[in-house]
């Protein structure tokens, strides 16, 4: 079964309890995740409960993201993601050869699929693409 990373991004448009049809955007999404093993980075869980905590979510929507989490494999940090993070983090540059700066958070979902050697599926195009070894599945239109 392949393995598939999402971006915060698309794990919250397929989060949402909309009915198919009714929100385009995990509509586009939900044929990346078919017959997939989907895995999401620990950077992903703390902003999935950031935004929990800053909409001031009750219980139940406690519960449901939760009940979500559980249901995909969480990457977590080890020796190996630190290294790729920091390679990445080294060896981002500008076509013209400047230095180019990605969110630390970006980074961190970056590494874990590089780590791993998995798509990272995100509706964020441009704040992936130009990374080393990164493989980038999206909808969103290009730049």
């Amino acid at each position: 079964m392949d393995t598939i990373l999402l971006d915060t991004d698309v794990f919250s448009f397929l989060l949402r309890q909309r009915p198919e049809g009714k929100d385009v955007l995990a509509d586009l999404y939900r044929p990346h995740i078919e017959a997939r093993l989907v895995a999401i980075s620990f950077v992903t869980v703390g902003e999935l409960y950031y935004g929990a905590e800053r909409r001031k979510w009750g219980p139940n929507r406690i519960e449901a993201l939760e009940t979500k989490v559980k249901q995909t494999v969480v990457v977590p940090y080890d020796l190996q993601l630190c290294k790729a993070y920091a390679k990445l983090k080294s060896g981002i540059r500008t076509p013209r050869g400047s230095h180019r700066t990605i969110g630390d958070n970006d980074l961190w979902i970056a590494a874990c699929a590089v780590r791993h050697a998995i798509p990272l599926v995100t509706h964020n195009r441009r704040h992936f693409e130009g990374i080393h070894n990164l493989k980038i599945v999206t909808e969103a239109p290009p730049l």
